[in-house]
């Protein structure tokens, strides 16, 4: 699958040291806010299995006690590093102007035209990679730790409606406008702008109690009836273009609906986009806890909503 296969070769202690030193000193780069990704990352683990949940803990390194969302920004972190240049294409999908569809054969390749390198496709892979983990050590081919880590925030990335965008504007990035009082771009407003909004309008800026709403919207909520359809895919593999259909199907009736360069988003745009970006945080984390689920599960079961 392209390039996908290049995180390979390398044992877990090299790994470990890696990630240490990248968590330190990498750029930043745009997907879901470091807040939208930790989040995701937290239903998700929250909703493991016991066996998934070990497994998981097991592939961690260390120093972060078992918790995935310390690591859920590390692919952000890195991907302008030399060495993980070639994975800043795995973030995104661009789509025809307009098509407002997605079709794997037609969007999923780089800029430069080598297939299979886009989110859907980087999940595609990253989850058959972890299927190797039950053939044990001995399997030096796959990275498992770096194959969990890019597949937990590749899962949140496909989720944000605008990594799922136009060619031409670079999925929102080049529209330039104004957030209430500062300067921002479409993609940075559904990356983090509504979300930091939303924290500290609703939330006090605690993003716990952010965290605990999400939770109950899904579990005894006004999404509880909607969870089980959640996890609906031809097959585990299949899922990643159901939800870059979503998202871009997302983009266009609530991205770039409405929307000028130059001019000034607020309280109506803020108002009737939060639910949507909420909702697919919400969606992204139960839908990697299916994923893992079903890869690291005691049974190996088919994808499933959670009990």
């Amino acid at each position: 699958m392209g390039r996908i296969g290049e995180l390979v070769r390398f044992c877990r202690c090299v790994n470990v040291v890696l990630v240490g030193l990248v968590l330190i000193s990498a750029p930043k780069a745009q997907a879901w806010s470091k807040e939208g990704h930790i989040m995701t990352c937290q239903i998700a683990q929250a909703l493991l299995e016991p066996h998934a949940a070990e497994v998981v803990k097991n592939l961690l390194p260390d120093y972060v006690d078992g918790d995935l969302s310390a690591l859920c920004t590390w692919p952000d972190q890195i991907r302008h590093w030399y060495k993980y240049r070639w994975t800043s294409s795995l973030h995104f999908i661009d789509t025809p102007d307009k098509a407002c569809t997605f079709d794997y054969s037609r969007d999923c390749h780089d800029p430069h035209g080598v297939k299979d390198m886009c989110v859907a496709g980087a999940i595609k892979n990253f989850t058959s990679q972890l299927m190797h983990y039950r053939e044990g050590s001995s399997d030096r081919r796959y990275n498992m730790t770096e194959a969990l880590l890019f597949l937990s925030h590749l899962v949140g990335d496909i989720h944000q409606p605008m990594h799922v965008g136009f060619t031409s504007d670079e999925g929102g990035n080049t529209i330039q406008l104004r957030w209430f009082r500062h300067k921002s771009n479409l993609h940075h407003v559904w990356d983090r702008e509504i979300i930091l909004t939303a924290a500290a309008d609703y939330y006090g800026k605690d993003m716990l109690l952010f965290l605990k709403d999400i939770q109950t919207n899904f579990t005894d909520g006004i999404w509880s009836e909607d969870v089980q359809s959640w996890g609906d895919c031809d097959s585990l593999l299949s899922c990643p273009n159901k939800y870059a259909a979503e998202s871009i199907s997302l983009a266009c009736k609530w991205g770039y609906k409405g929307v000028e360069p130059g001019e000034t988003l607020a309280d109506e745009y803020f108002n009737s986009r939060t639910p949507i970006v909420v909702k697919r945080i919400a969606q992204g984390g139960v839908r990697l806890s299916m994923i893992l689920n079903t890869i690291f599960g005691k049974n190996h079961h088919e994808i499933a909503a959670p009990a």
